[in-house]
């Protein structure tokens, strides 16, 4: 799948667009409930019982907590987890920025030893935030009606 960033018609707004699955794939009437790689442990598999409930639990946690205090988010998990993406990519356009500017911007306020430990963080955030940002699209698309099957090996 590739991903490209492109600026949103406000022209402010970084979201990567992602191309569509050319096999989509649904699971047949009457299979398992399966999570497939990359889906957050927290989260029951699509399809399971108590499976939205507690996707939301774990979209709320990846937002800020003010949107806790939105009922429309409550009541229409489609539309969190939309939140809960857009959140999470702007937390890595920030990351991203931090990383680029980092040795310029904090040559005079910092050692380079705290430099190196500040680049280190943000390595890390990074990593960490490819992954939420993984998850929090299985979990959008599941909500939106995907289900996922095993693949054969």
């Amino acid at each position: 799948m590739a991903v490209f960033e492109h600026l949103c018609e406000h022209g402010w707004v970084f979201t990567p667009r992602r191309d569509p699955d050319p096999v989509p794939r649904t699971a047949p009437a009457g299979s398992a409930p399966y999570a497939p790689p990359g889906w957050p442990r927290e989260v029951r598999p699509p399809g399971a019982s108590g499976w939205e409930p507690s996707a939301v639990a774990w979209l709320l946690d990846q937002c800020p907590p003010e949107y806790r205090g939105y009922p429309a988010l409550r009541r229409h998990p489609v539309l969190l987890a939309r939140f809960a993406r857009l959140h999470v990519e702007a937390c890595q356009a920030a990351v991203d920025r931090g990383l680029s500017e980092a040795r310029g911007s904090l040559r005079d306020v910092a050692t380079r030893d705290e430099i190196a430990a500040a680049i280190e963080v943000w390595e890390r955030e990074k990593a960490r935030l490819l992954g939420v940002r993984r998850s929090a699209g299985l979990v959008e698309d599941a909500l939106q009606g995907r289900r996922y099957v095993e693949a054969l090996h």
